[in-house]
This record gives structure tokens, sequence and C-alpha cells, in this order.
């Protein structure tokens, strides 16, 4: 399965319908007195849309992705068009007030932050300005995710937007080109964190999941580790995943309701499963036998559900456009 026009143009217009959406939304939001408060919009003067900030954030990365590797597609012209409105210096400085609000230390830590530099990252690949113009967000957030990684004691391993694997992996990929310093924390960090783990029992999924704790701390460590030292860390880690052992991480997760927003996390944790398996797979090829096959049935348990319910369709495009490209 693989990313051709028709299925980028799909993923576009869902998440254009939904970037600019204000309602219905998710406020995550610190009253300190009773005229403390505003529309999204107000608050958040560029990402307001998605139901929440952080799936605003992402659905962002994942249309300026898809724009550069299909600059000829119809929807291309809309997502610039846009994005030129938006990411201008202006409302950049409005985002960046509200991390000086009180109460904000910890608002969006680490997801929202990580994904910040991811999409900051992509930005810089388009000829627009528009990196540039995200760049004072993005190094504020860059900072406090490098003092938060020293301070934490230990990790964070539930499937949700606490995940440490997950965050350090975007804010890893960002920093190696632009914060040599916080690329070689997250390196130590992890290490320190992660590098003695082993068997994994892989007790997952939980019920409201969308990253697997196990998969995920592996990607990571194959980020971190040249190929022989993670060769020998994922075999103490995961000592029967030739025998498709924990089958946990084998078998795609059920979804009962996808009008639950935590239930239809489940429909996320197989499309960053399959994402996954594929990068795994191609750090240790001996794993292609096993993980290609579990990414594809993971695929097909997650893709025809993008839509089903606005619960799903705010954020679950970003998803299966990692699934798909890595």
């Amino acid at each position: 399965m693989m990313l051709d026009e028709q299925t980028a143009r799909r993923f576009a217009a869902l998440t254009l319908g939904h970037l600019g959406r204000e309602y219905p939304n998710l406020l995550m939001h610190v009253w300190t007195g009773p005229d403390d408060g505003g529309a999204p919009a107000a608050l958040h003067p560029i990402f307001f849309g998605s139901f929440d900030w952080h799936s605003c954030v992402h659905g962002w990365w994942q249309v300026l992705r898809l724009a550069r590797l299909f600059p000829a597609m119809p929807e291309a012209a809309a997502i610039a068009a846009r994005a030129d409105a938006l990411f201008v210096p202006d409302r950049v400085a409005g985002e960046c007030a509200y991390f000086d609000r009180p109460g904000t230390a910890g608002w969006e830590r680490p997801y929202g932050w990580a994904w910040l530099l991811a999409l900051h990252a992509e930005a810089e690949r388009h000829a627009h300005g528009w990196g540039a113009a995200l760049a004072p967000l993005a190094e504020r957030l860059a900072a406090r995710l490098s003092a938060y990684f020293e301070k934490l004691s230990y990790p964070i391993r539930v499937g949700t937007h606490f995940n440490t694997a997950f965050a350090c992996l975007l804010a890893r990929d960002w920093a190696e080109t632009r914060d040599p310093a916080l690329a070689a924390r997250i390196g130590a960090r992890a290490l320190h964190w992660f590098g003695g783990d082993r068997d994994c029992q892989a007790w997952e999924p939980g019920g409201d999941d969308f990253l697997s704790s196990a998969l995920i701390e592996a990607l990571l460590m194959a980020r971190i580790l040249p190929a022989p030292a993670f060769a020998d860390w994922f075999a103490a880690f995961l000592p029967r995943c030739a025998e498709g052992l924990p089958a946990t991480l084998f078998t795609p997760a059920e979804v009962s309701d996808r009008s639950d927003g935590k239930i239809a996390h489940l429909d996320g944790l197989n499309l960053s499963r399959a994402w996954c398996w594929r990068g795994l797979a191609a750090a240790l090829p001996a794993l292609a036998p096993v993980g290609e096959p579990a990414a594809a049935r993971h695929l097909e348990a997650a893709l025809p559900h993008l839509a089903d319910d606005y619960m799903g369709e705010h954020w679950l495009a970003t998803y299966a456009l990692l699934a798909l490209t890595g």
C-alpha cells in the first residue's frame, strides 16, 4: 500500500474541511479569572480548528506534506493560500503569547510541542516563508521540551498524548539539523529511559490507545542506536518477535464505536503500528517477513474508516500519512 495522488487528494480534502472549522472545539484552557477567556480563534489565531490545538497543528503538517509530495494536485493551491494567510508573524506572535500565560507551563506537553516542531520542519521545506514565520514558536517549544526531558525522571509509556518516546521521535527529527544540543539530550535520555528494557510483554492495547508503547519505543531506539547496537537491543526487547509474539503487537485493534472519541483512538493505534512496523522492518531487514504483513493488516483495518465520524476524521489522516510514507 503506497500513497498515490488520488489518496493524497482524499486526505487533503478531509483535513481542509476542518482546519478552519472552529466548532466543535475541545478548549483546554486554564482560567485565571472570570474574564480570562475567549473564543478558540481569539485564543489561538492559527491553530483553532480541528477540534483541538494539537490536531490542528498536525493537520497542517499533513496538508503541507501532501502539497509538497503532490504539488500538481488541485488542493495544493488551496493549502498554500490558507498557509499564506495564517503563517504570518503577527499570528505566530499570538500563538507564542498563549504560552506566556499563567498555567501554560505544561499545556500541550509533550505531544503538541513535538508536533509543532514537525510542522516547522515541514514548513521550512516550502519556499513561502512559512518556516521562518513559525520559527519563534518552534524555538520556544524546543527549549521547553529540552528542559522537560532533562527533568523527567521516568518515561511515560502510555499509548496516548503523553507518550515520551513519540515526542522524542518527532523532536529529534527536528533537532538533528537545528538544535544539536537537543538532539544529543534526546539520545542520552532515551538510552537512560529505555536502554535497559528487556522482554517487553506488550500489554496493549489499552482502551484509548493511539500509539503502541512497545513499537514506538523500538522505533525511537532504531533512530538513536547504530544498526548493530539496535539489533542487539531489539533482540533482547522483543525476543520472540520472529515467532509473531507477543501476539498483541501483530493483531489489529477492534473499534467498537467510532463516534466515541476515546474508543476511536484505536483506529489511530492501527495506523501508528503500521508506521512503526514499516520503520522497524527498514531498520532491521530480518524483521520484514513478520513486520511487513503486520503493517498491511493494521492498514487494512483502519484505512476504510478515516471519515466514519468527526471524532476520527479530525485527526486520523495524519496517522494514515505516516503509515503510508514513514
